[in-house]
């Protein structure tokens, strides 16, 4: 009982942890533009970009950006991760599908995404399809990269128990291998979720009429420097969302593994 206490009280002295430098970070902005040393036109201090982000609010512009980019990107990430899952999947599974395919999609992982955009217009328009595009070509390549390894990484020992207990096909598949490759697949996912919201914030640069990117963009062009702030915040905020939400995947789907069930 006793040791159920101090875990729970550590797992309350943890929680909050994470925010000490930010919030030390916010305090130190707050005084340094109350101080004088940051002029507004270019970096509002925090309780004006709370002005700002109140407005939003209130005149629905904020809800309407907000909605607009987390479709963009939830969109492109399920279509960009779920054809690299399988592509991942297809090469660890089978020796003969890698050599033909593994070294085209090496390649394709060299070529910096964002610096597609004049071929991605010119064949896509400006619509949503070259956002999308974008989004599911950023996010392929680590949860290819990270299912393939998962895959390649299982001890082949547990494979071959697994034989001795009958197992094969897809039973084999879905009780030893997909367990044992789901660590690094999950690694793989939380990289690409950061890479998903960097690639959008260029992306709704390209003539869009919505989107937390265009609000910024619509901003700038008026020197409204605390919309332009709150934006980069909500970015971040979107973020740290995404990255808390594969945590908890994390802690669900392997609290089988020691390493993540003795996590606090």
């Amino acid at each position: 009982m006793a040791e159920r206490q101090n875990i729970h009280r550590q797992k309350k002295i943890h929680a909050w942890q994470p925010w000490v430098i930010p919030l030390f970070i916010l305090l130190l902005w707050q005084v340094t533009g109350e101080l004088g040393y940051l002029s507004d036109r270019i970096l509002p201090t925090p309780l004006e970009v709370i002005k700002a982000f109140i407005e939003t609010i209130k005149d629905g512009s904020l809800v309407e950006n907000v909605l607009a980019s987390t479709k963009r990107a939830f969109f492109g990430f399920l279509i960009g991760g779920t054809i690299a899952f399988l592509l991942g999947l297809l090469n660890g599974l089978f020796s003969t599908a890698e050599r033909y395919i593994d070294s085209t999609v090496q390649m394709l992982r060299t070529v910096p995404h964002l610096a597609m955009i004049p071929l991605v217009i010119t064949w896509l328009g400006i619509g949503e399809t070259s956002k999308l595009f974008l989004v599911a070509f950023g996010v392929a390549f680590p949860i290819y990269i990270n299912t393939l390894h998962g895959i390649r990484s299982v001890d082949p020992g547990l494979i071959e128990m697994g034989k001795v207990y009958g197992l094969n096909g897809l039973s084999l598949f879905a009780k030893v291998i997909l367990p044992g490759a789901l660590s690094s697949i999950l690694v793989g996912i939380r990289f690409a979720l950061g890479i998903m919201w960097m690639t959008l914030i260029v992306a709704e640069t390209i003539a869009v009429d919505s989107g937390i990117g265009y609000m910024a963009s619509n901003a700038r062009e008026f020197t409204h420097m605390d919309i332009v702030v709150l934006s980069i915040i909500l970015y971040a905020l979107l973020g740290k969302m995404s990255d808390l939400i594969a945590k908890w995947m994390e802690r669900r789907w392997l609290k089988w593994n020691p390493n993540y069930s003795s996590q606090i």
